[in-house]
């Protein structure tokens, strides 16, 4: 009687690297969408982020905890593409209460093609940005979420929550106060 054939380790991978995206990519696809308005923006995301991940799971060093991974690349990737739609300094902080599109934060993240060093300095930015929106009250995250991350405008925050726009606009302003000092320790560690 012959033994039961090895199992061939790299087919063993593919199949693991299927399962993943199989089982991660419509929570994942739902995740995006919720904060990209854009339908095929969104797929384009989703598609960007599973091809780093199907690059980063070839590599020698394994992936802990997959779906926070993912989670965490895909807000990445968010965040790029609102950065490439804002041209806002990120001096300018305030504005009118009845004007929200210029009360905006531009994160200044570095390009990744701008080299290793840029794609290390915007991991590390990326990392303080998601540790100080951490430290921030519920409230002030929750509005800084949505109106830089989600793209929604304080009058709809405010229809939705009954809270008025100028509650919405101050505690967005004290969350970007906390975010830019924050961040600003870092890009000058960094020296952006």
């Amino acid at each position: 009687m012959e033994p039961p054939p090895t199992p061939d380790p790299m087919l063993e991978r593919e199949r693991d690297l299927t399962a993943t995206i199989l089982r991660e990519r419509s929570k994942l696809g739902h995740f995006i969408r919720r904060r990209v308005r854009d339908p095929s923006e969104a797929e384009d995301i989703l598609q960007d982020v599973f091809h780093e991940f199907v690059q980063a799971y070839r590599l020698p060093a394994p992936i802990e905890q997959v779906s926070a991974w993912l989670f965490r690349v895909a807000r990445n990737r968010i965040i790029d593409v609102f950065r490439k739609k804002r041209e806002q300094p990120l001096a300018e902080t305030v504005s009118e209460p009845d004007d929200d599109s210029e009360f905006r934060l531009d994160l200044a993240l570095p390009s990744y093609e701008a080299g290793p060093e840029a794609v290390y300095a915007r991991s590390v930015l990326l990392d303080a940005l998601q540790a100080a929106l951490d430290e921030l009250p519920g409230n002030q995250r929750e509005v800084f979420v949505a109106h830089e991350l989600e793209g929604r405008s304080f009058k709809e925050l405010a229809a939705e929550s009954g809270v008025s726009v100028n509650t919405l606009l101050a505690r967005k302003r004290y969350a970007v106060l906390h975010l830019r000092t924050s961040l600003q320790t870092v890009y000058d560690e960094l020296d952006i």
